[in-house]
C-alpha cells in the first residue's frame, strides 16, 4: 500500500509528551503508510524540536496559534490524506487499520474515540461527554485526532488561523461529515488533574458557549491559558 498519509502535530514545549506520541506512530511506519511527519512548533524553549528532528520529522516554526500551526502543516503536506494529531495523544496499536479503511470515503472525515490517561470517575465522565458530543453534534475535541482527505480539507477552507476553538470551526465547516472510529486514543490529563475534572470541564463548556455567542478566539485564548512569563 502506498504511503498516502501526512501526519501533522502542533507543538509548544511538548518534550515531556511528544516521545510517547511518536512511539505510538510506529505501527504506521512498519506498515509503510506514513508519507511524512510534520511537526509545527510555536516557539518551544525545551527539547521539542530536537526530539522531532531525531524522529525524522519535518519541523516548521510558526507564531503561537493552534489553528495557524495546523494550517501551516497542512500547507506543507504532500500526502493524499492529512491526519492532525495533538502532541500528547497516544494512538492505539491497531490504529492503522481504521485509518486505511477510511481511504474509500474521501468525502468524509474521521476521528477516534477519546479516553484520558488517568483513572477515576472524572476522567471517564469527561471522556464520555466528549464521545457523546461527537456522536450527537459532530463536534469532536482536537485530542481525538482528525483524518481528512486533502481535497475535502481544501474545499472547506481548512483550519482557521486562530489560537482557540479551531476544532469547533473545522467541525462546523464539515457539517456533520465526521465519523467516529472504533478505536480509542488516550490523551494527557495534566490540566484536568491540576484544576479538577469538573472545574476544568465547566470552564471548557463556558468558553465554548461564549465563543458560540460571539466572543473572539484571541481574547478567550488569553483567559484560557495566560501567556507564559
Amino acid at each position: 500500500m502506498p504511503a498516502r498519509l501526512s501526519i501533522i502535530i502542533p507543538t509548544r514545549n511538548a518534550a515531556g509528551e511528544l516521545p510517547a506520541t511518536l512511539m505510538s506512530l510506529m505501527p504506521g511506519v512498519e506498515a509503510g503508510i506514513i508519507r511524512e511527519l510534520i511537526v509545527v512548533d510555536a516557539g518551544s524553549t525545551d527539547a521539542t524540536t530536537l526530539i522531532a528532528e531525531d524522529a525524522g520529522a519535518i519541523v516548521l516554526t510558526t507564531t503561537p496559534s493552534r489553528g495557524g500551526q495546523l494550517r501551516a502543516g497542512a500547507g506543507a503536506a504532500r500526502g493524499d490524506w492529512l491526519f492532525f494529531l495533538h502532541a500528547d495523544t497516544h494512538l492505539p496499536d491497531d490504529w492503522t487499520t481504521s485509518i486505511t479503511q477510511r481511504y474509500s470515503t474521501p468525502d468524509r472525515a474521521a476521528c477516534f474515540q477519546l479516553a484520558f490517561r488517568a483513572d477515576g470517575f472524572g476522567a471517564r465522565w469527561t471522556a464520555g461527554w466528549a464521545n457523546l458530543r461527537t456522536r450527537l453534534l459532530g463536534l469532536p475535541y482536537g485530542d481525538q485526532g482528525l483524518l481528512i482527505h486533502r481535497d475535502l480539507y481544501a474545499n472547506i477552507g481548512g483550519y482557521p488561523d486562530q489560537p482557540l476553538m479551531e476544532d469547533v470551526e473545522i467541525a462546523k465547516s464539515l457539517r456533520g461529515r465526521i465519523d467516529m472510529l472504533p478505536q480509542v486514543v488516550r490523551t494527557g490529563a495534566d490540566k484536568y488533574v491540576a484544576e479538577g475534572w469538573f472545574r476544568r470541564g465547566a470552564k471548557n463548556l463556558s468558553f465554548l458557549i461564549r465563543y458560540k455567542f460571539g466572543a473572539g478566539a484571541k481574547g478567550l485564548a488569553r483567559q484560557y491559558q495566560p501567556p507564559e512569563n
